[in-house]
């Protein structure tokens, strides 16, 4: 049995809208799926502005340009998270300042946050790691007594509630990546949501080229083109029509896999607090370090593809040049592995990866 790590589900009317953009000759980024788009996924977030672009990273970056990071500025972010989350605070020139995460949830500590704040900090960027929200409470109360930005990347953790409400919409301004692994794709694409008008202007006008709101061809400032397609978000409405099935289906892959890999010497990254976490991937962290490549390898023979979890960002060597020592961060990424978590996964491929994991460390 072979059993992808993941795999988009294209399971509603992904084909039929995507030709009537064809039929229409819409396929660029003027069309009427794209504020559609941004409209219904606005609203699913409970946001009142959101601006499509081509992808998560690209969303960041406008969020980064949006409030004006630039040289000087700190700018905290957790180690453990994708580059993409510290890289586009340096587009910018940003600095970023890493922060230890919390071995119990995975998700950035509040309490180093405090720690690394100076009077250079600016912003704060709040990653939902894997699906399972940050604490929320804290984060906020500490943007609010510092004066500081929040950006909460939410690729990770579209549908992830913390307290009844939806990561995304605690943020200055929120960015969700819509890659092919993620829980609804447009296959590259992204989402910008704020609640601020004046934000949410600034960033249309970046996004376009710096193109002056009522002179066409006319730049007053320096913008980009981060436009998403039409074809994109005629698949992004079609994947939001599913939306509450593939979180709930995530949901209920991350309690199979937490039940049946009881009693091993790993644990399954499950909730902690009042929080919904979604389970973007299905994560285990093993209690033996030693042991993480050796039964990834095994799988891969046994047909399982794996990933590994992200390395902690502050050992990259473009960002390790000041040492430093994030001690949760390094402990989970090194013993965490990702398993198939796809929708479309059948209960007996499901089956099979416990199976195999069992195997593993009852050999």
């Amino acid at each position: 049995m072979k059993v992808p790590v993941y795999k988009p589900s294209l399971i509603g009317k992904e084909k039929e809208y995507v030709m009537d953009c064809i039929d229409t000759e819409w396929i660029s980024w003027k069309g009427k799926y794209v504020p559609r788009f941004e409209k219904e996924f606005s609203e699913y977030i409970g946001m009142q502005y959101g601006l499509g672009v081509f992808n998560g990273t690209v969303a960041l970056h406008l969020a980064m340009l949006t409030l004006g990071i630039t040289e000087g500025d700190e700018v905290i972010v957790p180690s453990f998270t994708y580059v993409a989350s510290v890289n586009a605070i340096s587009y910018v020139g940003g600095t970023p300042v890493f922060v230890d995460s919390k071995r119990d949830d995975w998700q950035m500590d509040p309490e180093d946050v405090r720690k690394k704040i100076t009077d250079k900090t600016k912003a704060i960027v709040v990653v939902h790691l894997y699906g399972h929200p940050c604490d929320m409470d804290e984060l906020c109360k500490i943007c609010k007594e510092y004066d500081l930005f929040m950006i909460e990347d939410c690729a990770e953790a579209i549908g992830s509630e913390y307290k009844g409400r939806k990561v995304g919409s605690f943020g200055d301004i929120s960015c969700f990546s819509f890659f092919g692994n993620k829980t609804i794709t447009t296959g590259e694409g992204g989402m910008v949501l704020t609640n601020d008008i004046a934000l949410w202007e600034r960033a249309s006008r970046i996004k376009d080229q710096g193109n002056a709101k009522y002179r066409m061809y006319w730049s007053d400032i320096i913008g980009y083109n981060f436009r998403m397609t039409n074809i994109q978000a005629a698949i992004g409405c079609a994947q939001l029509e599913n939306i509450d099935y593939f979180v709930n289906r995530k949901i209920e892959i991350g309690k199979k896999y937490r039940d049946g890999l009881k009693n091993l010497p790993l644990k399954t990254l499950e909730p902690v607090g009042d929080v919904k976490h979604t389970y973007w991937m299905c994560s285990i962290m093993l209690d033996d370090a030693n042991l993480r490549d050796e039964l990834r390898h095994f799988l891969e023979e046994k047909g399982i593809e794996t990933r590994p979890t992200f390395y902690p960002v502050h050992t990259m060597p473009m960002y390790s040049h000041k040492y430093q020592k994030h001690s949760n961060a390094e402990y989970i990424a090194y013993r965490g592995i990702n398993l198939p978590s796809f929708p479309s996964i059948s209960e007996a491929e499901i089956e099979y990866v416990i199976k195999c994991v069992r195997e593993f460390f009852e050999r």
